[in-house]
């Protein structure tokens, strides 16, 4: 309890700038759907967040040390505001997918920013609990972002109002906190031969699980709106997804723990590609085998990433957690750059369902590697794995919550005796 009202007025702003960003996420697709936006245009929105989200996470750092963080804090959420108001102002395909790059960068930069400050105060005896109040709160602030949007709806003004307040209104926390300033940011770094050499299969679940999750976060309002369901069953929609996703990682990572985590992976991915092959068959409408299916869906795809990011530490080198996992944003990043334009084209050839059909080749892709790469390297055992850890929803992760993982600095297990491939 001590720590959590050491770290209450950073909690509130991360809270507040979560719902901004639930909000935010949620009404671009559906208004856009609503306004008759081109699938291709929607698709490009969400990778425009994506390019901007990995450029904040590159750039931000060398602005902090420039200006320092409350500035920089101030300067992105600030942005991020008058972004939302302008897609208010200029309801147009063009000017949204430009904008949401600016969104990307100045949600990327407001994050990193907080989980630094984060980490500041937090030492190796309570890093733990810190870490897993903060993936708490995000996952709660978020789905309250999008539980705002179903009862708001999104005509008219109020919901990007709404969202520009959340956006100013979590720099008000830091603004009057005491905390002192933490160390510069770190840049995310990208060794992709470092992190093949560790782990062949992290980069192929990295990618892949960009791909899906960027085409699923972006588009599954889209197929929503397409498919005549309310604004409202939309958001309960995404929001059963991410929960159901962040509720299955824990015990899908104490299983991971136990047994070869790549079976867990693979297991995971079959599931993930299922759920998508029955919405693609049963095409459900507004009943309770669509709610069912996309829980299904969620738990699987939003928890893959933790069990990947797990799996490559197992064979990461002393001290090169951060760079690995670092890098392995990286690689999510451009899956979820590449995602949404796949599976807007595949949605305007084969109708809105098909959007699944991109998940489903992905998962696929995972499940049939994980099991090719079972067949050539031996499992870590059990007692070497470092342990499994939590992480906040895909689009959320930066480098800096890397840093505030307990496993940045844990050296509490033995390596395995091998790590060739």
């Amino acid at each position: 309890m001590s720590q959590i009202v050491r770290i209450s007025a950073l909690l509130l702003s991360s809270a507040l700038l979560m719902v901004a960003g639930g909000m935010h996420g949620l009404i671009l697709p559906v208004r856009g759907s609503e306004e008759g936006f081109s699938l291709l245009a929607l698709g490009l929105i969400g990778t425009g967040w994506s390019v901007g989200f990995i450029s904040g996470s590159i750039a931000v750092p060398f602005l902090v040390r420039r200006v320092g963080h409350i500035r920089s804090y101030a300067v992105m959420a600030s942005i991020a505001c008058m972004t939302i108001l302008f897609n208010l102002i200029f309801i147009n395909d063009l000017a949204w997918i430009g904008l949401r790059i600016f969104s990307g960068f100045c949600f990327a930069g407001a994050a990193m920013v907080v989980e630094s400050w984060l980490n500041e105060v937090s030492d190796n005896e309570n890093r733990g609990t810190t870490f897993s109040i903060y993936v708490s709160v995000t996952l709660f602030a978020s789905t309250a972002g999008q539980m705002t949007i179903a009862a708001t709806g999104v005509a008219g003004f109020l919901p990007f109002v709404l969202a520009a307040i959340a956006y100013i209104g979590a720099v008000l926390p830091t603004a009057v906190t005491r905390t002192p300033q933490p160390a510069p940011l770190k840049s995310a770094s990208f060794d992709i031969g470092l992190i093949y050499r560790t782990s062949p299969i992290a980069v192929i679940a990295a990618f892949s699980v960009g791909m899906a999750n960027g085409a699923f976060g972006t588009l599954a309002p889209v197929y929503g709106i397409e498919r005549g369901f309310s604004t409202a069953t939309v958001a309960y929609l995404m929001s059963l997804a991410i929960v159901a996703g962040a509720i299955a990682q824990v015990p899908l990572g104490r299983l991971s723990d136990r047994i070869d985590r790549r079976k867990v992976m693979m297991g995971v991915a079959m599931i993930g590609a299922l759920a998508g092959l029955l919405l693609i068959v049963f095409n459900p409408d507004e009943n309770a085998v669509l709610y069912i299916l996309f829980a299904l869906y969620g738990l699987a795809a939003y928890s893959l990433y933790a069990i990947a990011v797990a799996h490559a530490n197992d064979f990461a080198e002393q001290g090169n957690f951060g760079k690995i996992a670092s890098g392995m944003l990286l690689v999510l990043g451009s899956g979820m750059v590449l995602g949404p334009i796949a599976a807007s084209l595949t949605m305007q050839f084969f109708g809105p369902v098909a959007l699944f059909l991109v998940t489903v080749v992905f998962h696929t892709a995972l499940a049939a590697t994980a099991w090719l790469r079972m067949q050539v390297r031996s499992a870590t055992p059990a007692e070497d794995r470092a342990p499994f850890r939590p992480l906040p929803t895909e689009r959320t992760v930066t480098s800096e919550t890397i840093g505030l993982d307990p496993r940045s600095d844990d050296e509490s297990f033995e390596l395995p005796e091998s790590n060739e491939p």
